[in-house]
């Protein structure tokens, strides 16, 4: 996905957009002009925003984005919002980036466009947007463990929170996903219902 200017794209959806923009400079330059009064925003411009901020938070084009929303509808067993959390959380990139081995979404995005990761017995998985399910078990590939992004992983994963459906184990030196995402709208960084309600225009 071609991000663009991430600056300008920060001011407009917020700084946790992008790690760059996590700083005490950036804010002091985002800050805005006193006196000038805030505009108000429509229905549509709020849930502009927030489709774009989760857009850009998992790195997603537009096209993938509204088939991944589409296929949460479709789903009659699951509700919409948790279908499409479901969706975003066990794309591989993400599951590399929530168990702390890439620092960023965008880094373990290219750790696996660049195969350094085997799913199920060896398989070298290198597509970002590669759907886990509950059973898999995700390892560095072994032509990839003695390279410098994972040098001290140990340490790296020891100190590092994953959400409760993956588990690492540090003596195997391998992920295995023991159940699904589960979607607490509280800790979201975007509002899931206005993304969906964009879509059902």
């Amino acid at each position: 996905m071609k991000i663009g200017p991430r600056y300008k794209i920060a001011r407009r959806l917020g700084a946790d957009i992008f790690e760059k923009t996590q700083t005490q400079k950036f804010a002091q330059s985002a800050r805005p002009v006193k006196g000038k009064r805030p505009s108000s925003r429509s229905d549509f411009a709020v849930q502009l925003r927030e489709k774009q901020r989760a857009r850009y938070l998992y790195g997603i084009g537009e096209r993938q984005f509204a088939r991944y929303v589409a296929n949460a509808v479709e789903k009659k067993t699951v509700r919409d919002d948790e279908a499409l959390f479901r969706s975003l959380e066990t794309r591989l990139d993400n599951v590399i980036y929530r168990l702390g081995i890439a620092p960023t979404r965008q880094a373990s995005r290219q750790f696996v466009s660049h195969g350094h990761f085997t799913v199920n017995g060896g398989v070298r998985v290198t597509i970002p947007s590669y759907s886990v399910k509950t059973g898999d078990v995700i390892r560095i590939r072994k032509g990839s463990i003695t390279k410098l992004p994972f040098a001290n992983l140990s340490d790296k994963i020891r100190d590092h929170l994953s959400p409760p459906w993956l588990r690492f184990d540090l003596v195997k030196g391998e992920a295995t996903v023991v159940g699904t995402p589960k979607l607490v709208k509280s800790e979201l960084p975007f509002n899931i219902a206005a993304i969906l309600e964009f879509y059902r225009r």
